[in-house]
């Protein structure tokens, strides 16, 4: 059995057969740091990460070149970029039309400044761009950390996986110019406000990823140009590379435009969106960067993105990269021999929108006190080509199913330290086996997920007696100390370890080994779990953190209470609801304190 998956090129259910199997090259499609990633941004994200976790598993086997099957270990290696610059706020519009987001992200700062709305760790100056993406891409990397994606994790120690398109613009005006030697592309326009486009006719294969031929283009359907820029245009649907604009914020010297003196080379001016992906992927993924990749017509294995990139942004990435890598004159061109598109995220049965309260980024869950956990098991269960609803139910019952999956752990934990006959998950016995025939059928998360859910279910095996007093105790209270007092590593197993642990002839190590092994693809059962914080007066629930203005409401309230000023009491009490905070009286004398979800 090996991976099959739908590409979203060819339309249909195929083998991934990567050039290399023992090192996967994929290339994500990141975010555009303006503003904070919502959760349907996560959702294409998570996906891209379940597919990577479990390529690297090894429970997963692929097709070699040669129809054989690779089942050795291998690596991926996965880069995702960081859009800073040229990603427009009509992103639909081929000739780069609307504000830089970058721009949109300024002004929107600024206003918020001045109504005071600004969040207090936001120390940047919204007149540079710069310093606004640095903010933002700070901002997305912790909570791509938080939900686990690897890439995001590993950039930390290398950060030219996750590379920013303003430290690569010399890498695009390598490639715009070789377009420009080579014919596929063109300059156009008036002085000051130039362009360079590329010549959507001089690739046949145009439009074949998502469906949109280059006759249906030709009155630029969908509103994809602007009727000024069409006429300087050898077709409607040429796209921009480069823009000539003093004016732009962020601009830097323009490509060569050949059979131009140097003393006639355009101003300064700022690159197209889609020439990013291709010129930071070819210059971290191919041999020997963009020399290398246009001396060995490069591709790369894997790509993905959310639905919404596949036209333009993706076709348009295809066009450009074949042409600059030599692949446009090959009998079947190809920028990725794979394409993985997840569809879109709905909330509550609808389409997510801010004016309704429902474009949640983490940090808006995470302030309720939800477990990062949940809200990756909730954003990765439903299948990727499917699409998904997303809702705070469905998060609790997330939150459930983790919690039965930590039980059942804590309880393999306990008989692997401790006591070796007191529980037994039979059901785990042929999880792998599950695992293997659903994830290598297109990532069919469900049947996996439902394994685990069975495997919860164990045999109580000998009875348990107190250690010291060799009296048999009261079975659910074994239980509960069991699940209070046994602590869970916050990473799974590495797959060697698995491997020793699985040697042990005593059923409830295998089994151990077997969640672990399976937690290396979904992440969520061994991972940090948040924790209470304590003060003197009050322990904060996760959601909440303590603050001076909290605890001297607390001290308020506990005073107005010790001198029976009940009104005032409760008065506090309202003030800290109004602040999205709960209280609890506990037996100890402390107050828990809880978001209001």
């Amino acid at each position: 059995m090996y991976l099959k998956m739908y590409n979203t090129m060819t339309k249909k259910m195929e083998a991934l057969v990567p050039a290399n199997p023992e090192q996967i090259l994929f290339y994500s499609c990141g975010p555009t740091v303006y503003d904070d990633a919502h959760i349907g941004n996560f959702r294409s994200f998570l996906a891209a990460d379940l597919l990577r976790r479990w390529i690297e598993s090894p429970l997963c086997a692929l097709k070699n070149p040669d129809n054989s099957l690779h089942t050795s270990s291998r690596t991926v290696v996965q880069v995702m970029n960081i859009t800073d610059v040229g990603h427009m706020t009509d992103d639909e519009n081929a000739d780069g039309a609307g504000q830089d987001k970058m721009e949109v992200a300024a002004e929107r700062i600024l206003e918020a400044k001045k109504l005071g709305k600004i969040p207090v760790d936001a120390k940047v100056d919204p007149q540079d761009p710069f310093a606004i993406a640095r903010y933002y891409e700070a901002r997305f990397k912790q909570d791509a950390i938080t939900l686990g994606l690897k890439v995001a994790i590993e950039a930390e120690n290398d950060r030219s996986l996750m590379p920013r398109a303003t430290e690569n613009i010399d890498n695009m005006k390598i490639v715009i110019e070789q377009l420009l030697a080579d014919g596929y592309a063109y300059p156009a326009g008036e002085s000051g406000s130039r362009a360079v486009y590329f010549d959507v006719q001089r690739f046949e294969q145009y439009g074949q990823l998502s469906g949109n031929s280059i006759e249906n283009l030709k009155g630029g359907a969908g509103g994809r140009t602007d009727e000024a820029n069409t006429k300087q245009k050898n077709h409607p649907a040429d796209f921009l590379l480069w823009k000539e604009d003093a004016t732009h914020k962020m601009k830097w010297d323009s490509p060569k435009i050949p059979n131009l003196a140097d003393d006639q080379q355009w101003g300064q001016g700022y690159p197209g969106w889609h020439i990013e992906c291709t010129a930071m992927a070819l210059a971290k993924l191919a041999t020997g960067g963009l020399a290398g990749a246009r001396k060995n017509n490069a591709q790369i294995d894997i790509h993905s993105g959310g639905e919404d990139n596949i036209f333009p942004h993706h076709e348009c990435e295809i066009a450009q990269s074949c042409c600059f890598t030599g692949q446009a004159d090959t009998d079947n061109p190809s920028f990725a021999r794979h394409w993985f598109h997840p569809r879109f995220l709905k909330v509550e049965g609808q389409k997510m929108s801010k004016s309704k309260g429902t474009m949640y980024t983490l940090g808006d869950l995470t302030a309720k006190g939800i477990d990062p956990a949940a809200i990756r098991l909730e954003l990765i269960k439903t299948h990727y080509r499917a699409n998904a609803d997303f809702s705070m139910q469905g998060l609790e019952s997330s939150a459930k199913r983790i919690n039965n999956w930590r039980r059942m752990a804590k309880h393999l934990q306990h008989a692997m330290d401790n006591d070796k006959g007191a529980f037994d998950h039979p059901n785990l016995n042929n999880a792998e086996a599950v695992v293997l025939e659903s994830l290598s059928n297109d990532l069919n998360i469900a049947p996996c997920l439902g394994i685990l859910d069975k495997g919860v279910k164990f045999s109580k095996g000998s009875h348990p007696v107190d250690p010291d007093t060799n009296i048999p105790v009261e079975y659910s209270e074994y239980i509960k100390g069991i699940y209070n007092t046994t602590i869970l590593p916050e990473e799974p197993w590495d797959h060697q370890r698995i491997r020793e642990v699985k040697k042990s002839n005593h059923p409830c190590e295998k089994q151990l080994a077997t969640l672990h092994l399976i937690d290396n693809i979904l992440g969520v059962i061994f991972r940090p779990i948040p924790k209470a914080q304590e003060t003197t007066i009050a322990l904060y629930q996760p959601g909440v953190t303590p603050s001076p203005e909290i605890e001297s409401l607390l001290i308020a309230r506990r005073d107005a209470k010790a001198s029976k000023d009940w009104p005032a009491a409760d008065a506090i009490r309202d003030q800290l609801k109004a602040m999205g905070l709960s209280i609890m009286d506990k037996p100890e004398g402390q107050v828990e304190v809880a978001p209001i979800n």
